[in-house]
Order: structure tokens, then sequence, then C-alpha cells
């Protein structure tokens, strides 16, 4: 169960970075181990493709270093759930009384 919730935790990262700039997963594994997320490229990569997949991301391949990167940037579909995921988180953190300080 924790997996779960850490996975659906991971989704929204994602999908604030992709709101922001381009990201390529590599990039992103580095970022979440900031965050405590120790994952694989086996573990994020069907986690991008899943989100493309469902139209929340959009992806294009680039040449890096000589290096074919794929960049994924969000959708408007995938702003909207971020906009939505944004409130319930921040509802849920009122809701058990968490401070922000």
């Amino acid at each position: 169960m924790i997996r779960d919730f850490f996975l659906g935790f991971i989704r929204v990262h994602l999908l604030y970075h992709a709101s922001k700039e381009a990201i390529f997963g590599l990039d992103m594994i580095r970022e979440l181990k900031r965050h405590g997320y120790d994952l694989s490229p086996g573990t994020l990569y069907p986690i991008l493709h899943n989100l493309e997949k469902e139209g929340y991301l959009v992806s294009e391949k680039r040449v890096y270093n000589g290096k074919v990167r794929k960049y994924y940037l969000a959708t408007d579909s995938g702003e909207e759930a971020l906009r939505i995921a944004t409130g319930k988180v921040i509802e849920l953190i009122r809701e058990i009384g968490i401070n922000e300080e």
C-alpha cells in the first residue's frame, strides 16, 4: 500500500516538473532522489510512458551530446490534473493538521 501512495506522489512530482520545463528520465531520477525516492529506470520510465498514454504528458526526442533523449512536457490535461491534485493535497494537509512551519 505504501508503494502505491508513493507512486501517486511521484506522478504529481513528474507533472509538476513537466509543467515548468521539459524533463527527461535520468534527470528526474536524480530530482526524485533529492526527495527521498530511490527509483530505477525500470520503475520511472513506465510511469512516464503511462502519463503520456493517458494524455498528461507529450514527448519529443532531442539529440544531446550525440545521444537521443526523450523529453516530456505536461499537456493541458496534465496541468489540469496537477491543479486538481494540488488542491487535494492542500485539503488533506489541512485536514490532518500539518502546519507548513
